[in-house]
């Protein structure tokens, strides 16, 4: 056996929601390195354009298809899309995700709503549309992007931690009903890690100091540490691999 064959994606559809920037941008470079076709995903058109032009610069196969995760409608709509003009979707990355801190006793109702619908919805959403098209087909892997907040709490996102968490237990729920049809669906918990959403607590140093004391490899995570996840999990490498979450922590979640 060519283990390098294992790990290699070439051939393959590969959406990833949520990728025009940030983590899923990572993901979809990732891919796209191993060799997948990639599509970008995003609400605004001209981010999604601007980020598939980056990675076609660097050498991989890449198409923007902007669409609203959070509108049932306009994702069956891109699904089919997809489906007759690119191909069949053979790795799907829910990354799309918002955050919203507050006093959970003065959260309002409406950011509650609008942060459930972003990282959760949309999940449901995206994936029962692939899935649809994966089930007669016998094979797919999907890959949810959780968080350590998957498992931990912070003081002011409470909010975010429960739609972390249901993430986790629906990436099972997935695994479970879908794992019959030669499907694998896993997750991929990140830690803290440098992104522009992230540069205010970066650049906070008592927050950063602490992070880092609390961290056991004793560092922020780098983008490029989530990649080897992301195309193990896409890969034939994991295909006995279902309804997991791979923490890519630092070990934060290991250590009290």
């Amino acid at each position: 056996m060519n283990i390098a064959n294992l790990f290699d994606l070439s051939g393959r559809i590969a959406l990833v929601t949520g990728s025009s920037a940030g983590i899923g941008l990572a993901l979809a470079r990732g891919l796209g390195r191993a060799g997948a076709h990639v599509i970008l995903n995003g609400r605004r058109s001209d981010r999604v354009t601007e980020a598939a032009r980056s990675l076609r610069d660097e050498g991989s196969s890449v198409v923007g298809m902007p669409f609203d995760v959070t509108d049932s409608n306009a994702v069956k709509a891109a699904i089919d899309r997809i489906e007759a003009e690119i191909g069949p979707v053979d790795i799907l990355v829910n990354n799309a995700g918002m955050q919203r801190r507050g006093p959970l006793e003065d959260y309002p109702e409406e950011t509650w709503h609008e942060l459930m619908a972003t990282n959760v919805d949309s999940v449901f959403y995206v994936s029962q549309a692939v899935a649809r098209r994966m089930i007669p087909r016998g094979r797919g892997k999907i890959i949810n992007i959780c968080s350590v907040q998957s498992e931990l709490g912070r003081p002011s996102i409470a909010p975010y931690a429960t739609t972390k968490g249901a993430v986790k237990m629906l990436t099972k729920g997935m695994a479970i009903d879908w794992g019959r049809h030669g499907i694998q669906v896993n997750g991929i918990g990140p830690g803290y890690f440098k992104t522009e959403l992230n540069q205010a607590l970066v650049d906070d140093k008592a927050f950063s100091d602490w992070l880092i004391g609390r961290t056991p490899s004793r560092r922020w995570g780098e983008l490029e540490d989530l990649i080897g996840a992301a195309v193990f999990l896409a890969s034939d490498a994991s295909a006995f691999v279902n309804g997991q979450i791979i923490y890519v922590d630092g070990g934060v979640t290991a250590s009290l």
